[in-house]
């Protein structure tokens, strides 16, 4: 892996990506480029657009794609903190967008995010884009993949539906027409790459299990050891695998996932290196 140049301590988390202003099923919102060659769309977490979210985006422009990063809550480049994560989590709940609590349904949302994925495929070319979705976005991905060019989808510790009962734990946050799609896709040859801490509380293991009936050996499940006296050190309640709760240290679990999501998106979008 190419790792990022360091920026001046004074440098914006945002310098270098370009804005721009999206506009799909009466909705418009700002959209942040980096990079050049085929698009990756990034679905940032809980709060928004993180500065940890935003050198997630240029690690993607380092091996020659175009990281696309859209707002969808929050300030791009604001660094989290408690009251800040808690205000977002309100606007998401109370959002007709975000499906955050339903089981078997596919947040509205995701349907502008598909209407991007296009538009950044006529742009950007190449064979389709990769997505990755987030924390409570990271099944979003998962839902894009309806649109066939979305060639490269992940998720990244999928949290809804949020909830404590049995059937939310196995719940993957799309519609069962929407899940028949995925199905079909993926016995044609598109994988789906998943990634989670196994001690996260908020993408249970069960979700995991549930990706692996339904689309066989098109998932490929990563699965980070967070629990107590783990050899690298995680918490038990770890969360972010590729923001918040990455290590970048040689060899540990999290720089794999890493290294694998990009070579996963590098040989999907046929991108030399």
């Amino acid at each position: 892996m190419t790792s990022s140049s360091p920026r001046p301590a004074t440098s914006s988390p945002l310098d270098g990506f370009t804005r721009s202003d999206f506009t799909a099923l009466g909705k418009s919102r700002p959209v942040h480029s980096i990079g050049s060659g085929p698009a990756v769309i990034v679905i940032h977490e809980i709060p928004g657009i993180t500065p940890l979210v935003a050198e997630f985006g240029r690690k993607i422009a380092d091996r020659a794609m175009t990281a696309v990063l859209p707002e969808l809550f929050g300030t791009a480049g604001k660094a989290p903190s408690a009251p800040y994560l808690a205000e977002s989590l309100a606007r998401a709940c109370v959002s007709r967008e975000f499906s955050i609590l339903a089981t078997n349904q596919t947040s509205p949302i995701t349907r502008w995010l598909r209407e991007l994925a296009s538009h950044e495929h006529k742009h950007c070319g190449g064979p389709g884009v990769g997505t990755v979705g987030m924390c409570i976005t990271g099944g979003f991905a998962l839902a894009m993949m309806v649109d066939p060019v979305v060639v490269a989808p992940a998720l990244s510790q999928p949290s809804l539906p949020i909830g404590l009962l049995g059937r939310q734990h196995k719940d993957i946050g799309i519609s069962s027409d929407d899940l028949q799609v995925v199905k079909d896709r993926a016995a044609g040859g598109t994988c789906v790459m998943g990634m989670r801490f196994t001690g996260d509380k908020l993408v249970p293991a069960e979700r995991f299990e549930r990706l692996r009936e339904e689309l066989g050996d098109s998932f490929i499940g990563v699965e980070i050891d967070s629990s107590e006296g783990n050899p690298w050190g995680y918490k038990r309640q770890a969360h972010s695998v590729l923001t918040e709760d990455y290590s970048d240290e040689l060899g540990s679990p999290t720089r794999k996932a890493l290294d694998d999501l990009l070579d996963f998106f590098s040989d999907r979008l046929e991108v030399s290196n």
